[in-house]
């Protein structure tokens, strides 16, 4: 049994008292993520990393969690899955390191800061872990989200312009924000060496 399936299923209390349940994502919950994913707005698809109305694309998340490359938790109201919080991590060798939050959250589960609790859920999981450095991107109007990060200490690190295409051929501005685990390095603000 693995360490994260030791600290769950938790059950939280949103906002609004509602009582959620955080679990470890397993195969199990396959057909709930599907789900979930095809009943999201289109504008919530366009940004996706991975198109996860597609079950081979499902499949290979859950390798990855096999494989230990990403960490994830999901989250139900009843038997519906109503979010996901992931933590992963690129193959490279050289970015081994550094983690990257994704975070998903039902619509009719937004404003109740559920986005919050599972973003704070997954940064605590990921801070106990190897990683020195985690990222998060969004597009610049995703205000919220941005909000949440900066109250857990993330920092805009990047603003790249006309950075993300949506499937309609519409580019959006991409704000990457970071997240020192160990504090600031002693390289911070030292000029480049190319």
């Amino acid at each position: 049994m693995s360490d994260l399936q030791e600290q769950y299923p938790q059950t939280v209390t949103l906002n609004d008292g509602t009582k959620v349940e955080l679990r470890a994502m397993s195969g199990n919950d396959k057909d709930a993520i599907l789900a979930f994913a095809r009943s999201l707005p289109q504008e919530d698809l366009l940004f996706l990393s991975m198109d996860l109305t597609e079950p081979a694309v499902v499949e290979d998340w859950l390798q990855n969690i096999k494989d230990g490359v990403s960490i994830s938790l999901v989250a139900y109201h009843g038997p519906e899955l109503i979010g996901y919080a992931n933590i992963h991590r690129n193959r490279a060798p050289w970015m081994r390191r550094v983690g990257e939050i994704r975070v998903n959250v039902a619509p009719n589960f937004r404003a109740k800061g559920f986005g919050r609790v599972l973003i704070s859920h997954i940064f605590d999981i990921a801070s106990s872990r190897s990683l020195k450095k985690l990222m998060a991107q969004m597009t610049t109007d995703q205000l919220g989200a941005q909000a949440v990060f900066r109250k857990l200490g993330f920092v805009p690190e990047a603003l790249l312009a006309d950075f993300v295409e949506d499937r309609n051929g519409m580019t959006r501005d991409l704000v990457m924000m970071t997240f020192d685990v160990d504090g600031l390095t002693d390289q911070a603000g030292a000029p480049v060496k190319l």
